[in-house]
């Protein structure tokens, strides 16, 4: 269709803008400036006031007497009906205006602007929320699984240096060893199920010296069935007492556990044992006693490791007590109602040394 435009100088009246505002709400438009010389049509996209703005500045050159505007409306197409690259077609309209000259043939297409408004898009449909899945000994989470939980466990599937390991006497540097120097006192702690086992915050003076380095007790904890396997055995049950020098070093002292008579410690702890995951309780004061579970026979196995449960950080120095220490079976059965299986399979040594302290220089318990 043609509107009769009036000679403008630099604006369209309010009029004609709420005009064109109408016909693109209803689709895509066309519009065209006819010009002497013939142009391809220039393609714009944008919103309303974008598109009214950029109709101004197409009338404003040439004589405004002699614009025309061809509209085509399309709410269906894209690129307002026009094929990639095409002309605007003729606007039918222009054959039967008076002023026309007769010319034979078809009239030649006019150039034009192609204005094509952008449409709020469709509100997207919210994405599931990611289900974060927990480490843990079974499952998704297993520990086959620990290094694609997240980033900060990848050391658990790419690790050189992880625990715990089987140690075989054939494969270990045997030789003299120096003691393991315990300083235990009598403290107080704090029983936690931490949701993967029963651990034990220790807070007073405790710690052990080893290769020129003291190590102050920070917690305890136990694993069920024991983590660590001694020339293809492996025990009901064992305690990693964990340490932390003031370089922030880590050295995990391990307690074989095997049926026989009740642990003094482990009955304390057990007594004061929380039930529910995340829930604690406050031992009296003056409680723990962590020598009450050091074996006479202290000799040792000693490599370079990691901690057992992610983020698996490797550098960790562990002492594994030869010698089991004993625990009746009623303390067992207690531990593995509520964790039947929280032990790490053996991993890998790598080709790391493993050292046998058959002979240690002289030293008691504390």
């Amino acid at each position: 269709m043609r509107l009769p435009m009036k000679p403008i100088a630099r604006s369209l009246p309010p009029v004609r803008i709420t005009l064109l505002a109408l016909l693109l709400a209803g689709g895509m438009a066309a519009v065209r400036a006819a010009d002497p010389a013939p142009a391809a049509p220039a393609r714009m996209e944008g919103n309303r006031i974008d598109i009214e703005s950029q109709l101004r500045d197409a009338m404003k050159s040439g004589d405004p007497t002699k614009k025309r505007l061809n509209l085509l409306i399309d709410g269906k197409s894209g690129n307002a009906g026009l094929a990639p690259g095409a002309p605007p077609p003729i606007n039918t309209v222009d054959h039967q205006a008076p002023a026309a000259p007769a010319v034979a043939g078809p009239r030649p297409r006019e150039p034009g602007l192609v204005i094509r408004q952008q449409r709020p898009s469709a509100a997207a449909t919210p994405a599931a929320p990611h289900k974060e899945i927990q480490w843990g000994y079974e499952g998704e989470g297993a520990p086959a699984n620990w290094g694609k939980l997240k980033a900060d466990y990848a050391t658990c599937a790419s690790g050189q240096r992880q625990s715990p390991i089987h140690i075989e006497d054939n494969d270990t540097l045997k030789g003299p060893a120096e003691a393991i120097q315990f300083s235990y006192a009598p403290s107080k702690g704090t029983v936690l199920n931490n949701g993967h086992t029963i651990e034990v915050k220790v807070y007073g003076e405790n710690s052990l010296t080893v290769r020129g380095s003291t190590y102050q007790l920070v917690q305890f904890h136990f694993h069920h069935p024991s983590e660590e396997r001694i020339n293809g055995q492996g025990y009901p049950m064992v305690g990693h007492f964990v340490h932390r020098n003031e370089l922030g070093q880590l050295a995990v002292l391990a307690v074989l556990l095997e049926p026989g008579e009740p642990n003094a410690l482990i009955q304390k702890v057990w007594t004061h044992m929380p039930l529910d995951v995340n829930d604690s309780v406050r031992m009296p004061p003056d409680l723990i006693q962590v020598g009450e579970i050091l074996p006479k026979d202290q000799r040792y196995y000693q490599y370079i490791g990691s901690l057992a449960t992610p983020p698996c950080t490797e550098g960790v120095l562990w002492l594994i007590l030869k010698q089991p220490v004993s625990i009746s079976r009623e303390q067992l059965r207690l531990f593995g109602q509520l964790y039947a299986n929280n032990a790490r399979p053996v991993q890998p040594t790598h080709g790391r040394p493993v050292r046998d302290a058959v002979l240690i220089t002289p030293g008691g318990r504390p």
